[in-house]
């Protein structure tokens, strides 16, 4: 009996004693969580934000994923080069249940459209182009460019001859005429839509297939997104004589160390890659992505990169390109570009003429202009942004988004994998309700 007992307290002392080690280790955990915690905010006070009120962009984020609304984010704020937060949330892959990770890969589509821009304005400083020079000098296939008149009864396109070429001016800010094909709402952008041209075999495939196809309209006259990018592209590689993946590779990836932004994901990186998924507007659910335009083959290099839409990056990649912007063109101690050349980059390029044209996207009263393949922000009041104007953005096909601002050396990166988030009642705001809260915590701007 003696001998039992004595068993029996043992394994309670046992017990007792992993108990007294288990609440030590909580205690020691939840004492580090709370020094993270305190660092992190000490840091966010340091760099002008107030902590409490910096909360309140995790909450709403973690919120979207708490209540469904999305599979997962990824994000990163920084301020005069030093990170005041950063985060992630939910999974990589909502149907497989694999949870994000922080070299997580995501596609970040039309943002490839502010690094087409850097490319373009490298060649830029060099002198390899200038503004007002038509793009026919560059591109002689497109002399013959036709514009859209009209649709006649019988479904057919009237077309007219271009009044003058499209400049490069036009062609950085998307008032060249061109069409896009991202839906099927007009005929010239069903008849983009029907082509396919980012799928062609050639870079001078793609640029025969544009030359026949209907313009928007005469140059010069509207802001309309369109393939104009991806014609950037095609123009970096005639002035480089590099194909645009190897262009951008050594020019700007390989420099300022983005080890995961590509044209394509390789094998020994593909788990990495996050699930691309859709907002089905009618059923309200999230399903996969299936747009045959925008679904992208990213398992080997694309015979013609997408200057438009092609690239795939990482939060931190990504941030360390908008750092060197910031920074007016240099990033530990590698210079992309002149300060000069990022503030021309970042001013606005479109005509008078189209700002004070009623009902086009960046009109005169929306406070925003257009620079050198990014929105730039000129009236905060009218752009309805607690953003200072001179800050610029993008953002992309499947939710990402970033956005630069010089005048408070902040930064910020978010990335989604959801397409149609414009049709998502709680997502359609996400960058301009992550500025919000961003700008409503920083309590010390302009540089102090």
């Amino acid at each position: 009996m003696q001998t039992s007992i004595q068993a029996a307290y043992g394994m309670r002392k046992g017990l007792r004693d992993a108990m007294f080690a288990l609440v030590g280790l909580l205690i020691a955990f939840a004492s580090s969580l709370s020094v993270a915690a305190s660092a992190a905010e000490a840091e966010a006070a340091s760099q002008g934000f107030a902590p409490d009120r910096l909360q309140r962009l995790p909450h709403y984020l973690d919120g979207l994923v708490d209540s469904g609304q999305l599979p997962g984010y990824s994000a990163l704020l920084a301020r005069k080069g030093q990170v005041v937060w950063s985060a992630r949330k939910g999974m990589a892959d909502d149907v497989r249940k694999l949870p994000l990770s922080d070299d997580s890969i995501f596609r970040v589509y039309s943002q490839t459209k502010v690094v087409t821009g850097v490319a373009l304005m490298m060649l830029f400083e060099q002198g390899k182009w200038h503004f007002d020079d038509p793009i026919t000098q560059y591109i002689p296939e497109f002399e013959h460019l036709r514009a859209f008149k009209r649709q006649n009864p019988d479904g057919s396109l009237e077309l007219e001859d271009l009044q003058r070429p499209p400049t490069m001016r036009e062609l950085l800010t998307h008032a060249a005429g061109f069409g896009y094909g991202l839906g099927k709402d007009t005929p010239v952008e069903a008849a983009y839509w029907n082509d396919h041209y980012m799928h062609a075999a050639s870079t001078d495939e793609a640029i025969a297939k544009l030359a026949k196809l209907p313009m928007a309209s005469q140059p010069g006259l509207h802001w309309h997104y369109s393939a104009a990018v991806d014609v950037q592209g095609y123009i970096i590689e005639r002035i480089s004589g590099q194909p645009l993946d190897e262009f951008m590779q050594t020019q700007l990836f390989g420099p300022l160390g983005m080890t995961d932004t590509a044209f394509h994901v390789p094998a020994e990186k593909w788990s990495r890659l996050v699930r691309l998924r859709a907002y089905d507007s009618q059923s309200k659910t999230l399903v996969d992505a299936n747009d045959p335009v925008l679904v992208l083959d990213y398992s080997k290099p694309p015979a013609v990169p997408s200057g438009g839409a092609g690239l795939v990056s990482t939060v931190h990649d990504f941030a360390r390109f908008a750092q060197m912007l910031v920074n007016e063109g240099e990033l530990d101690g590698v210079r992309i570009l002149s300060p000069a050349a990022v503030r021309l980059l970042s001013s606005n390029q479109l005509s008078e003429q189209i700002r004070n044209t009623p009902g086009e996207g960046f009109n005169h009263d929306s406070g925003w202009g257009f620079g050198v393949d990014v929105a730039v922000v000129m009236d905060p009041a009218k752009a309805g942004t607690l953003r200072p104007a001179g800050s610029y953005d993008w953002s992309g096909a499947a939710g990402t988004w970033f956005w630069v601002d010089p005048v408070n050396d902040v930064v910020f990166i978010g990335m989604i994998q959801v397409m149609n988030r414009w049709g998502h009642p709680q997502l359609v705001n996400i960058d301009k309700d992550t500025a919000a809260l961003v700008y409503g915590a920083l309590v010390a701007p302009d540089g102090q």
